[in-house]
């Protein structure tokens, strides 16, 4: 899983070594039920911790279930927690999600968002109880990030997630390999290129269904291509293209051909007449900022225990910025005949197209995917 996890340029920790548990394992030993015979129980099986008073003690409308009443302690669950505990000391560090409180730096002040399958959600609010029973410096705040369950249609069996990486690359690779007329998958210029787009391929899939409902993931999927207006592939396409717009721009520049890039200031705006213009100025470059602000931080504060995102948001912008700035380039032309009475509108047309490209970049970013610049 790590490996497929790091294919998709996901940063999650990972333990290099099983986690030191001696103080854990003390502890636990110290709040075994004494009813039953340890003697009986299984290698690697401590006994049970009872929780219900912990339930009990932060009421319903914390969102605990209330049938939860005593946790299986083994040590693979305080492996887990020492991994949890050494998280949180480091947890300035990892990363820049807005998660923690305006206090102190220490775990009072740290928000643990615990994202885990419907199926799971059950045992891992038994890990939560468990891990604030055992630990007087458990963070006070430990919030729950609940996925739906993931359907595969057209699948003969069980699907892992390596194969499921592997199925979407093989379909990127014959999706150049159509789009070429030649196979380049074996050509080392392009094996970085067939990653990034393998990887958004499966984030916009993935990513595009808010995370609380049933994802079905369709492996005989037609979108797979510069032309699949609904796919990841189609937004890195466009990003493409607006990065040879301004290397062509770039390069007419340097031959002499236009004068180089004017101040904002002294744009004439007046000049975007076109309705594709408008369009993307107020669908998609003006709402962003409002948006990435709705959208970059999660929401800790809300009172229960669970806490919701909301990926598709943010897939389904740069997904519609994509279908209409592909509209408005197919009809546009913008690098006109280097004539100074059309460079006015030229340059207005290409500061909005920056502003695109800034919000396109800026959303990648946020899922945690290079721009390219040729496909």
């Amino acid at each position: 899983m790590s490996t497929f996890l790091q294919q998709l340029r996901v940063d999650w920790p990972v333990a290099s070594e099983r986690a030191a548990t001696e103080a854990l394992r003390s502890r636990t030993l110290a709040e075994l039920n004494p009813a039953g015979d340890r003697e009986a129980l299984p290698p690697g099986v401590l006994g049970y911790v009872y929780l219900k008073e912990l339930v009990e003690e932060r009421g319903r409308t914390a969102g605990y279930d209330p049938n939860l009443e005593n946790c299986l302690v083994t040590e693979d669950l305080l492996s887990v927690l020492a991994e949890l505990q050494a998280a949180v000391l480091h947890w300035p560090e990892a990363g820049s999600l807005d998660l923690a409180a305006a206090g102190d730096s220490d775990a009072d002040g740290c928000v643990v968002v615990h994202v885990v399958s419907c199926e799971e959600e059950f045992q891992q609010q038994k890990l939560d109880l468990l891990w604030r029973k055992l630990d007087d410096q458990a963070p006070l705040s430990q919030k729950h990030l609940v996925c739906g369950p993931v359907k595969v249609a057209g699948a003969p069996g069980t699907l892992t997630a390596p194969e499921y990486y592997e199925y979407r690359h093989a379909q990127v690779c014959e999706a150049s390999a159509m789009k070429h007329s030649r196979d380049l998958a074996q050509d080392p210029a392009w094996t970085e290129t067939f990653r990034v787009l393998s990887v958004a391929t499966i984030k916009f899939e993935m990513l595009s269904t808010a995370p609380q409902s049933q994802l079905l993931l369709t492996l005989a999927d037609s979108s797979i291509s510069t032309k699949g207006t609904k796919s990841g592939i189609f937004v890195m396409y466009n990003c493409a293209r607006l990065a040879t717009l301004f290397e062509g721009y770039k390069h007419n520049m340097e031959q002499g051909l236009y004068p180089t890039f004017p101040p904002v200031s002294s744009l004439d705006f007046s000049l975007l007449h076109d309705e594709g213009e408008w369009l993307l100025l107020f669908n998609s470059v003006l709402p962003f900022p409002g948006l990435l602000s709705q959208t970059a931080a999660l929401d800790h504060t809300a009172p229960g225990l669970h806490i919701t995102a909301r990926t598709e948001t943010v897939c389904k912008l740069l997904v519609q910025l994509s279908m209409d700035f592909s509209s408005y380039y197919n009809r546009v032309h913008i690098l006109g005949e280097p004539r100074p009475h059309l460079f006015g509108q030229m340059f207005a047309r290409l500061q909005l197209l920056r502003a695109v490209c800034e919000v396109l970049h800026t959303g990648l970013a946020m899922l945690g995917l290079p721009p390219l610049s040729h496909i």
